[in-house]
């Protein structure tokens, strides 16, 4: 039959049946086409050889420190277990009938154990003197503290008297230097990417914890070198004959001890003004020993917070334990009472710097770690030390 004839033919079918039969001849075309495209893949699976499997990379196994690829039977296990190799199998004498996670050899090194998410760090003290001080942000490099520690002269008159010229108070000024603290640890890049936890994270914290416990032990202890100064740091004396510039001591009158009346007379040396806002300080051994205390009556003279959260009390007034205090030995100043707001001012910029450096020590990643704080003595009459000595 002519085109012709097929196309005279055609035109006199109804526009449905054209439509209809347009669509049967797509459906028919398209299912050989897929044939043709299944055809094709399944040779080129057929085609695909041993080695292009043993060269198809694996998933990344999990952080474990159990598995251990270097044994032979274990490269073995892991080819066939992964890839369908069953080329390192053979030749290899596998005793045993069962796999057991008890035996390593056995199926033990394919046995993944879970690593914690997080590390375990040993529990440090970060009590600070920072939470009974004066803290004070600053954007320069030190911070001035203006005392006026003397008095106006006055005196009495009738009426018509002489006036007589009196005192004029004098104004001090105490200058706190702002110190550097810094870290530069450093991890691989490698290990940064393959942990099963957040080294970077984990990092900051130490940092952050390191940094409070060496400005904690510079704000007691501290010589003002390159840090700040502790106020222990400062000459004492008998507070009999003290003097601006020094902190006064009480002496407990018993060598290397602590007594009850020692306590009472430490508190009542601490001027008025001062007392109500005072706070004790003194470390663990120390509080251990004057926890024992009683007064006359059998009371003890310790009391523990009657809330969570709340410091413990002697005599009524809150204790901090700093564990850089010094510890109760002969002529040591190991307890301090005073108003230490008024007392003691840390100054320093507000934040803590972390820098992330992945170029000085490639294949290292360095975290520099940068916190400028200082510390003093702002009122030498705000604090007094009990000495555990006779004199």
């Amino acid at each position: 039959m002519s085109k012709t004839e097929t196309k005279q033919r055609g035109s006199d079918l109804s526009p449905a049946e054209e439509v209809r039969q347009a669509v049967n001849g797509f459906v028919t075309d398209f299912k050989g086409f897929q044939a043709e495209i299944d055809i094709k893949l399944q040779q080129s699976e057929e085609r695909m050889t041993m080695l292009d499997r043993k060269m198809t990379l694996p998933a990344r196994t999990p952080l474990g420190g159990a598995v251990d690829l270097g044994a032979p039977h274990q490269k073995a296990f892991n080819a066939y277990l992964r890839n369908g190799d069953d080329d390192g199998l053979r030749g290899l004498e596998l005793e045993g009938k069962s796999l057991s996670t008890a035996v390593n050899s056995d199926g033990g090194y394919l046995v993944d154990p879970q690593t914690s998410d997080r590390v375990q760090s040993v529990l440090n003290t970060t009590a600070s003197i920072r939470a009974i001080a004066a803290v004070v942000q600053v954007e320069a490099t030190s911070y001035d503290v203006l005392v006026d520690h003397t008095d106006v002269g006055a005196g009495w008159a009738t009426e018509t008297d002489p006036r007589t010229e009196t005192d004029t108070p004098q104004i001090d000024r105490i200058t706190i230097a702002l110190h550097e603290l810094s870290a530069l640890p450093k991890a691989s890049q490698r290990l940064l990417d393959d942990s099963a936890f957040d080294i970077e994270g984990w990092l900051a914290g130490r940092i952050a914890d390191k940094f409070a416990r060496a400005e904690a032990a510079s704000f007691i202890n501290g010589d003002g070198v390159d840090k700040p100064k502790g106020f222990l740091a400062h000459t004492a004396v008998d507070n009999d004959v003290w003097a601006w510039g020094n902190l006064g001591y009480v002496p407990s009158e018993v060598d290397g001890e602590v007594t009850a009346d020692a306590v009472v007379d430490l508190v009542y040396a601490l001027g008025a003004q001062y007392r109500a806002n005072a706070s004790f300080v003194m470390n663990s051994k120390t509080a251990g020993r004057v926890r024992k205390l009683k007064d006359l009556d059998g009371r003890f003279l310790w009391s523990d917070g009657l809330a969570a959260g709340e410091p413990a009390r002697l005599m009524g007034y809150p204790v901090l334990v700093a564990e850089d205090m010094p510890d109760a030995a002969s002529d040591a100043m190991s307890i301090a009472f005073g108003d230490f707001a008024a007392g003691y001012t840390v100054a320093e910029r507000p934040d803590l710097r972390i820098l992330r450096d992945p170029f000085s020590a490639k294949p290292h990643v360095l975290f520099y770690a940068t916190k400028r704080v200082g510390g003093d003595v702002s009122d030498f009459a705000a604090i007094k030390l009990l000495k555990f000595g006779v004199a």
